[in-house]
């Protein structure tokens, strides 16, 4: 299997001055905003022929499958680009807490504004 992402997909990719593109996981049918991580050429071309959530860690500056160590997997169902090629959309299933911190998701903690 080849590491390399489609060209047609590629072309169309506004990245950081890092390679990075930002992607946001949604829980599949909620649509539950589940965390926001970073993804290379390499991730993305992983997660796109496997459907296993797989992200580039900026602090390790390497891949990692979502759910690898800790159980707690993104199965993909839909990828998407948004209009200015700089933000993924991932539609996942996921199986455990989303955030490092055990939460569901990673904006459990913090509410800033909220209707009341």
């Amino acid at each position: 299997m080849s590491n390399a992402l489609d060209p047609a997909i590629a072309q169309r990719l506004k990245r950081t001055p890092d390679g990075l593109v930002c992607a946001v996981a949604q829980q599949r049918g909620t649509g539950e905003v589940l965390m926001v991580a970073w993804m290379d050429d390499e991730a993305l071309h992983r997660t796109l022929t496997t459907r296993r959530a797989t992200y580039y860690s900026r602090s390790r500056q390497q891949q990692w499958v979502k759910g690898e160590t800790s159980g707690h997997t993104q199965y993909v169902h839909e990828v998407r680009l948004d209009c200015d090629g700089d933000t993924l959309l991932l539609t996942v299933d996921q199986v455990g807490a989303a955030c490092h911190t055990g939460d569901r998701t990673c904006f459990d903690a913090t509410v800033l504004l909220a209707d009341a």
